[in-house]
């Protein structure tokens, strides 16, 4: 009898506060509320952006797997500096840039098959709340008002650098703004900006003005979730100043106010240095999927684990492309040999020996899971592991269809083995879309693209290693194999062909 599946064991997270891992137990049983930080909508979304989204797009789809009712907060800084700029540049009103940019942002999620959060609240919708929230932390001695600015007073918060583990005379660098000399401290940080002229303001009690960059998410987060929540997670760049002046004002306004575990994702890196758009050195996500496919971009930004730096290169996104493809032709050979089946009553249940394999492959996934959400390490070996008895299974089927009939066990087998795919790639959001049979066919269109080739002459040049082979010519052969894989299309040599 073949052992049963286990279940999912306890998940344990990396807490950025404690800085080490920690088992996660939400404050609500079998809910858990989370915040992460969004974007600024003022241009077109990198792939630094996809990294963040995609690594906690994958720990929502996690925890709903594992039955958790998730309220996910993600928010939109629609006003800000960089917005105000942009929008003056292109002769457009900021609501106008932003609302075009939050659009686009919203394709890309969807391309990447990011799910949407529980709530995307928008800045300039919640004015009311940060003005709300910037009076308690006047009120409890906190901040001060200086011709028509607010500031907050890290003097008079003694936790202040609690999270980022800085010293107070470092604590300058990474800021977005000039040092102001009126001030009381160099490093006290703005709760409201008094308006400038030409630029978007609204009434306050300190005059015209529009909010900070880091009092937003304190207000937001509070609004829909509360004064304590579960997660709060963004990049690592997040960590100081932004998170840590959130933390500082939430406190100072609500003692009270507690994240149970902040999260924070790696970069991703060209040439050794942080992808950014104000360094120019960043790739959109739009430019990587009109040459990848998005779930090959998908994969890429999973293939390191969430804390870690991913290093953008051709090569690691050849790699992944690779992956994709092998994993979808996988599951496109299950589903070829079962479609016939599907249906049917068969009585025989899976070979014990199938079964166990099975069953091992999920628990091992689901520690590795449970483990940091450390994703596809794991997965690429049990995937290679079950294609490896995937192509056994195939060239049994050659044989036995002269007998015009599989066994019952060989397809039961092949049952579950697709389950089995299938909840893996689900619970990394990494199912396609469409069809596998479209997939691969975009897949193999995008390779096509980034070589230069068309189908025509990718085929006349199949059909001449074809030739080579049969002639015994395997230099010949081999130059063809080797040229086409340099322009990334790698030949899968089949019983029944390539």
């Amino acid at each position: 009898m073949a052992e049963s599946a286990k279940p999912p064991p306890k998940l344990e997270l990396f807490n950025s506060m404690t800085k080490k891992k920690e088992l996660f137990e939400p404050r609500v049983e079998g809910k858990v509320s989370m915040y992460v930080c969004g974007v600024t909508p003022y241009d077109f979304s990198h792939i630094g952006h996809a990294r963040a989204y995609v690594a906690f797009d994958v720990l929502y789809r996690y925890l709903q797997f594992l039955g958790y009712e998730v309220e996910y907060v993600r928010n939109f800084t629609d006003i800000d500096d960089k917005i105000i700029k942009r929008a003056n540049e292109a002769g457009e009103t900021v609501t106008s840039l932003s609302g075009r940019f939050i659009n686009e942002f919203l394709l890309d999620m969807a391309q990447l098959q990011c799910l949407p959060p529980t709530c995307e609240p928008r800045v300039t919708d919640h004015i009311e709340h940060i003005i709300e929230l910037i009076n308690k932390i006047m009120e409890n001695g906190k901040a001060y008002a200086m011709e028509g600015d607010v500031y907050f007073s890290v003097d008079s918060f003694p936790e202040y650098l609690s999270l980022s583990g800085r010293k107070l005379d470092h604590n300058l660098a990474g800021s977005r703004v000039a040092v102001d000399t009126r001030k009381r401290n160099p490093a006290d940080f703005a709760l409201w900006k008094a308006a400038k002229e030409g630029e978007p303001f609204w009434e306050s009690p300190w005059g015209h003005g529009r909010p900070g960059w880091h009092i937003e998410c304190s207000a937001m987060s509070a609004h829909y979730l509360g004064h304590v929540f579960d997660i709060h997670g963004g990049g690592k760049d997040l960590i100081f100043p932004h998170h840590e002046n959130e933390l500082a004002q939430s406190r100072a306004a609500y003692p009270e106010s507690e994240v149970k575990c902040w999260m924070h994702n790696g970069f991703v890196n060209k040439d050794d240095q942080k992808m950014s758009k104000s360094d120019k050195n960043f790739f959109t996500i739009r430019d990587i999927i009109d040459l990848y496919h998005p779930m090959a971009l998908r994969f890429f930004l999973m293939r390191t684990h969430y804390r870690g730096d991913v290093n953008h290169s051709d090569k690691a996104l050849e790699i992944a492309s690779d992956r994709v493809y092998y994993i979808y032709q996988t599951l496109y050979d299950c589903e070829d040999v079962l479609s016939q089946y599907r249906g049917e009553n068969i009585s025989v249940q899976v070979p014990v020996e199938e079964q166990d394999m099975v069953n091992k492959h999920h628990s091992e996934f689901l520690e590795s899971m449970a483990d940091d959400l450390r994703t596809t390490d794991k997965l690429q070996q049990k995937l290679e592991q079950q294609n490896k008895k995937q192509q056994q299974q195939k060239q049994q089927k050659q044989k036995q269809q002269q007998a015009q009939k599989q066994p019952e066990e060989y397809i039961q087998a092949m049952f579950a083995l697709e389950t089995e795919i299938k909840k893996k790639l689900s619970i990394l959001g990494l199912m396609p879309p469409s069809s596998l049979a479209e997939a691969l066919k975009q897949l193999k269109d995008k390779a096509l693209k980034r070589a230069g080739l068309t189908e025509e002459l990718l085929q006349g040049q199949i059909e001449q290693r074809t030739a080579a082979r049969k002639n015994k010519q395997f230099d010949v052969s081999d130059q063809i194999r080797k040229e086409l894989g340099s322009k990334g299309i790698a030949l899968m040599d089949e019983p029944g062909g390539v």
